[in-house]
């Protein structure tokens, strides 16, 4: 599926602000699911863009302006192809999870992170959960994914970034960030790792994906926000994607920006403004679906698999 992503941030300060800093990370990755065809960022007022890419893989758009001004809007556009993903094939033993070259690669998607951190209740759910799923990760993590389903109800307006995932869990709604926290913390108190993931997802209604069978019409478009689910890696198959806000497996209709930890790995977009000025800011994607043109293969997914493994590596070695 090609798929034409518009993301705007438009922020309006109630006095002028002297100066503003800015990541932003609203760019389609290219992985062995999808391909990014191009992408651009402009802003107003204008200021250079200087892109890199962050420790996770992630690239990062940073721009600032030291003209004083009393708004700033920035808007990203990207073309992308998307494909679906295969879902992990044959057993996955769960003493697997604790050999010491699987933990070590993995070790950043073990630990507690303050937006993923977990109490009693999640280490009990998750091991009634995962006991009777039996003895296969896949199992496990589709137990847990279903269990996120179940336990909590889309609602936005009731909670926010930072609220604990303990807390989410007692209240039982929240949004997709909720949603997604919650089950990296399910996976990762029972030794699995996981990792939060950013993204866009093409749909009419943020909590519902349309049937598989739905009918495809290539100027129809979107309005909704970003969008995150979660990966969690299973021995000997690699990264396994679920959405448990929509309670489905990963597919075409999800373009993913990148992974981390959790929500603060990957914030969408975070900034600092120089001022006495009170700012409220406005987000918007827009999605719209594309014909399909061809173009050059993805390389295949088991030589990016060796690749991300590679890198995640390199970055332990990094860090010791």
């Amino acid at each position: 599926m090609r798929l034409d992503i518009r993301y705007r941030s438009s922020f309006t300060y109630d006095g002028l602000v002297r100066e503003s800093q800015n990541e932003l990370r609203a760019c389609p990755c290219t992985d062995e699911f999808q391909q990014l065809i191009s992408y651009r960022v402009t802003t107003s007022p204008t200021a250079k863009v200087v892109s890199s890419t962050d420790y996770w893989g992630t690239r990062v758009d940073a721009f600032g302006t030291r003209a004083p001004h009393s708004s700033l809007e920035v808007l990203a556009e990207a073309t992308v192809d998307t494909r679906d993903r295969p879902l992990p094939m044959g057993m996955s033993r769960p003493e697997l999870l604790v050999e010491p070259a699987f933990v070590d690669r993995h070790a950043e998607y073990l630990e507690r992170t303050p937006h993923a951190d977990w109490g009693p209740e999640i280490v009990r759910l998750a091991a009634e959960q995962t006991a009777a799923a039996g003895g296969d990760v896949v199992g496990w993590v589709l137990a847990l994914h279903r269990l996120v389903g179940a336990t909590l109800r889309y609602e936005r307006g009731v909670t926010s970034v930072g609220v604990p995932v303990d807390e989410v869990l007692a209240h039982g709604h929240g949004v997709c960030q909720d949603f997604a926290h919650l089950a990296v913390a399910l996976c990762r108190s029972r030794g699995v790792p996981a990792r939060y993931v950013s993204g866009y997802l093409f749909t009419r209604d943020e909590t519902t994906l349309p049937p598989a069978d739905a009918a495809e019409d290539p100027d129809d478009a979107v309005r909704v926000q970003t969008h995150a689910w979660f990966e969690a890696a299973i021995p000997g198959h690699g990264w396994f994607a679920l959405d448990p806000t929509n309670q489905t497996a990963v597919g075409q209709r999800h373009v993913k920006i990148g992974h981390g930890r959790d929500y603060a790995d990957v914030q969408p977009l975070r900034g600092v403004f120089s001022g006495g000025a009170g700012a409220s800011v406005t987000p918007d994607v827009e999605i719209r679906r594309l014909p399909v043109v061809e173009t050059a293969a993805v390389p295949p997914p088991g030589r990016l698999l060796l690749e991300q493994d590679r890198r995640d590596q390199q970055r332990q070695q990094q860090q010791q």
